[in-house]
This record gives C-alpha cells, sequence and structure tokens, in this order.
C-alpha cells in the first residue's frame, strides 16, 4: 500500500490534514497514512508520533524555552520518515517545524509537499532563498501566492482556501439557541481567542475585562481542543459564565445566532465571514515578539480578510490598541450601527469569491496535486 506520510503541527493544520486525507482517500482507497495530527487526523487513522500540540507553540519567547524538546521531536520524526520510507511527505504550515523537517529529510530522497505556503510575502522575503529544493510542491491557500513565489523561481499552486469548506456558513441559530437556553432577544457575541495556547492565555483576561464593559450581550467562545482546558480555567474569572462550546456544529450554530465578533488574527477572520458575522480583531503577544515582528513585518494588515480586500473591511485593535476599552467600544459599534455592519457583509462577498479553486473543492485541489506527485513514480 502506498504510504503517505502527514505532518501537522496545530488545530488548523489538524483540519486539513483530515480533509486531505478523506479527498486522499475517495480516490486512492489502497492509501495508509502515518505522521504526526491531531483528533481529527486520529478519526482518519492516523496513529500521531507524539501529541501534536506540544508542536502548538508561536512567538520568539514561548518557542525558546522549548527549543531542545522541539529538536529532539524534528529528530524523531526524521527518524521515523526515514525507517518507514514513505512514498511522499507532506508537511501541513507550522514552519517552524515543518521547514526544518523537510530540510533534515532532504537527503533520503523522498518526495516532499508542503501544504499552506509560508508566508514570507508578509515577513522576512529574505528567506525564500532557503527554500529552494525544500519541496516537490508547495500548495498555496491564497490567490496571490503563486506569482510572488515565481518571482522567485519557486513554482506554486493555489488550491484554493479550505475555510470554504469548513461549513461555518451553514450554522443554525434557532437551534443554538434552543440547545443552549439563550433567549431570542438576547444578543450574543462569539470571542475566538485562538488555538495555541500562548495566544490564548495572554487573550482571555483582556476579553474577560472587556466583557465587563459589555454587560448586556451572551459570551460564547469555540473551543479548539488543544487549548480547552486552558480557555477553561482563564473563562472561570470572567464577570459571567460563557458558553463553551466544542463541537464544529456548535459554533458554526453560534456563528448563526451572533451579532457580532471579537476575534485573534488569522483564518478564524475567513470563517466568520463566511458565516456573515461581522467582527472586530484583535491581537496580543509577547512585546519583545511584537518588537521583532514591526521591524520585519511588510503587510499593512494582520485580518486576512483585510489584507484580501486590500483595505480595513474590519477594524484591527492590535498591540497598545487590544484594550478592553477599545474593544468594547468597538463591539458596541458594530451591535448599533447597521451600515457598519452591511458594509463588512459587502466586503466579505468579494473576498470568499477569490479564494475558490478551479474546479471542485480546495481538498479535492490539493489531493490532486499530492496525487499527480504519487503517479510520477
Amino acid at each position: 500500500m502506498p504510504l503517505i506520510y502527514l505532518v501537522a503541527g496545530e488545530t488548523s493544520g489538524d483540519t486539513l490534514g483530515a480533509r486531505l486525507m478523506t479527498a486522499l482517500r475517495a480516490r486512492r482507497p489502497d492509501l495508509d497514512f502515518a505522521g504526526i495530527g491531531g483528533t481529527l487526523m486520529a478519526r482518519h487513522g492516523l496513529i500521531s508520533l507524539f501529541p501534536m500540540r506540544e508542536l502548538a507553540l508561536m512567538g520568539l519567547l514561548e518557542v525558546v524555552p522549548r527549543l531542545y524538546q522541539l529538536r529532539r521531536r524534528l529528530r524523531q520524526t526524521a527518524a521515523d520518515i526515514a525507517a518507514r520510507r514513505p512514498d511522499i511527505v507532506v508537511t501541513i504550515d507550522s514552519p517552524s517545524f515543518t521547514l526544518r523537517l523537510l530540510h533534515a529529510i532532504r537527503p533520503l530522497g523522498v518526495r516532499r509537499v508542503h501544504y499552506v505556503a509560508p508566508q514570507v510575502w508578509a515577513w522576512r522575503e529574505s528567506r525564500v532563498r532557503h527554500y529552494r529544493g525544500l519541496w516537490d510542491r508547495l500548495l498555496c491557500l491564497l490567490p496571490f501566492e503563486p506569482a510572488f513565489f515565481a518571482r522567485h523561481d519557486l513554482p506554486a499552486t493555489f488550491v484554493g482556501h479550505p475555510v470554504l469548506e469548513s461549513g461555518a456558513d451553514r450554522g443554525d441559530a434557532a437551534r443554538f439557541r434552543a440547545t443552549y437556553g439563550v433567549a431570542p432577544s438576547a444578543r450574543v457575541l462569539t470571542l475566538m481567542p485562538g488555538s495555541r495556547r500562548t495566544e490564548v492565555a495572554r487573550l482571555l483576561p483582556i476579553l474577560g475585562e472587556t466583557l465587563r464593559r459589555l454587560p448586556d450581550i451572551v459570551p460564547v467562545v469555540p473551543v479548539a481542543g488543544a487549548v480547552a482546558e486552558v480557555v477553561s480555567s482563564g473563562a472561570r474569572s470572567w464577570p459571567r459564565p460563557a458558553l463553551l462550546v466544542t463541537e464544529t456544529r456548535d459554533k458554526h450554530d453560534a456563528f448563526a445566532a451572533s451579532a457580532a465578533a471579537l476575534t485573534k488574527s488569522g483564518t478564524s477572520t475567513l470563517e466568520l465571514a463566511l458565516a456573515g458575522v461581522p467582527m472586530v480583531v484583535t491581537y496580543r503577544v509577547n512585546p519583545l515578539s511584537a518588537a521583532v515582528a514591526r521591524r520585519l513585518i511588510r503587510v499593512r494588515y494582520a485580518a486576512l480578510v483585510n489584507l484580501l480586500a486590500a483595505g480595513e473591511v474590519v477594524p484591527e485593535l492590535l498591540q497598545g490598541d487590544c484594550t478592553p476599552d477599545r474593544l468594547a467600544t468597538a463591539v458596541r459599534r458594530l451591535l448599533g450601527d447597521a451600515a457598519a455592519v452591511a458594509a463588512q457583509r459587502a466586503a466579505f462577498d468579494a473576498v470568499l469569491a477569490s479564494l475558490h479553486p478551479g474546479e471542485g473543492t480546495p481538498s479535492d485541489a490539493a489531493a490532486s496535486a499530492v496525487l499527480d506527485l504519487l503517479d510520477q513514480a
């Protein structure tokens, strides 16, 4: 049986990996899988080499204390690939780990696919020169990325953005209110603090203080498995209980019931856009990490929605602007300004249209690229 070795390092990568496994198996039922993944990939038969949560770190100061452990896991993964000799290795996002892994296994001659292009177009473009020879295929989620990599003689393929397959636009507001006992007249605010333990721990206290300034809303927090315990513990100090939802269906139902959302930057902005939820974007990292980032980042916006729209469609309150007073003011505006809500939703449509692949779903397109490489054996 052909063996595909998949490596995911965080919750979003686990989702991508699971969908890719489904799309691959639909066309090649004979495939076998190994590697590193989370609960979703496990449901499709992957036995993770070690717990994926060990790789879910972000920020310079968060990574440095764990360098020894990360290096040990890198050596362990490379050794496992050398022992198994898979037909293809597919690394998914998490570039701090996966790009080092691709470099480590390069002498093995195993065919390599990297899924989710490194965001060198956003910061430290000079890193591109180190990528030559790291992979045989680079699969991009954003439509402008292939042109960027082509300028550096690195062929890349746009496969569409997986948010389009998320089902975020198919939630049921009435079902959510009935399930969680939320009154029809109550205004729901979705809070999305992230999927990494470090970012969640930093945002939760700020979100709690924001809620003190918004006494008339029902807070809902979709919880990713890797950070469920951190969120549950941190939310206990909030001024009133939050509804913590762990199932994907409940999350999408919460989106449908929400009057607005307060979310960290990243893919969550695209999920909310697909659901038509007006939002405020916020983020705060360690001050030293932020200082380094300010010197290196080349793009104007942190939120993918704004980046793809080439304008500030949704407000961004980052670092020093990530304060309870400013966040509460921005949320109140969305709760009371129908024109602001309509403007966001109109912009979402154009952004989402740009994320479709030529044919089929993004996972189908990614699977086609992987199988094309497999068939070249």
